[in-house]
């Protein structure tokens, strides 16, 4: 079996579109979110503040198609459908999370370098 390789500067590349997914500010605050465990549709909601019931359902679905998060719908009155993290998903948290700590570590350079970008 060839190995494949993949080249995100390609612009027809599948890896880029990954690379689009996973960078996508709603995938890495829902991934960050999921961390804890399975949680409702409305869990979710409520915790990444902010998003819309529209991108949190594409997104779901999109995280879903890729074998990062599952959904698991349960038989009951009222139906009751939880999201988790697949082992794929699991395998992102480190690497978001350097990226989430970075960002808080260097916003204050980053904002001070806009500021002076603005006042130019």
């Amino acid at each position: 079996m060839a190995l494949i390789e993949y080249d995100p500067y390609v612009h027809d590349c599948p890896s880029r579109r990954l690379l689009d997914r996973i960078g996508d500010r709603w995938t890495v605050l829902l991934i960050g979110t999921l961390e804890d465990g399975p949680m409702r549709f409305s869990q979710l909601s409520r915790r990444v503040d902010g998003i819309s019931q529209k991108m949190l359902t594409q997104t779901l679905r999109s995280l879903e198609a890729d074998g990062l998060v599952v959904r698991t719908a349960y038989p009951e009155i009222p139906p009751r459908v939880e999201y988790e993290l697949t082992d794929l998903g699991r395998s992102l948290l480190a690497p978001l999370q350097a990226l989430v700590t970075w960002a808080s570590e260097h916003m204050a350079e980053v904002q001070d370098s806009r500021d002076r970008s603005q006042a130019a």
